[in-house]
C-alpha cells in the first residue's frame, strides 16, 4: 500500500475530491483525509497571503490531502491530483508518496 500526501491550494481541493470520485478512485472504503494547514506555497493573489508571527514569514492557508491506496492505483491517483491541483503557477503544490508496511483495521 502507498500513502499519497499532497500539499495544495485550498481552492483546488473540491475539484480533486470530485475527480477522485468520478474516476471511482474513492469507492468504498476510501482512506482519504483533508486537513487545513499553513504553508509557504506562493499565493495565487494577495487575498491568499497572510503573515505568521510564529514563523516570521508569509504563509497561505493550504490543504494537506492524505490518500491511502493499493500499489496498482498509485500512478492514477497521482495523475488525478496533479491534473486537478494546477493553478497556472509554476509550482502549485507538492505530492509525496510513502510506503505503508502495515495497515491494521480497527474493528469491534
Amino acid at each position: 500500500m502507498k500513502e499519497i500526501k499532497a500539499f495544495i491550494h485550498r481552492n483546488r481541493i473540491a475539484d480533486i475530491i470530485h475527480a477522485l470520485k468520478v474516476n471511482h478512485f474513492c469507492d468504498k472504503p476510501c482512506n482519504l483525509s483533508v486537513v487545513d494547514v499553513y504553508g509557504t506555497l506562493r499565493p495565487i493573489d494577495n487575498k491568499e497571503q497572510n503573515y505568521s508571527l510564529e514563523l516570521g514569514e508569509g504563509i497561505i492557508n493550504e490543504v494537506k490531502l492524505e490518500l491511502i491506496c493499493k500499489d496498482e492505483l498509485l500512478e492514477r491517483g497521482i495523475e488525478i491530483i496533479h491534473e486537478n491541483a494546477q493553478t497556472g503557477q509554476d509550482i502549485a503544490g507538492y505530492i509525496y508518496v510513502t510506503d505503508i508496511s502495515l495497515a491494521i483495521p480497527i474493528k469491534n
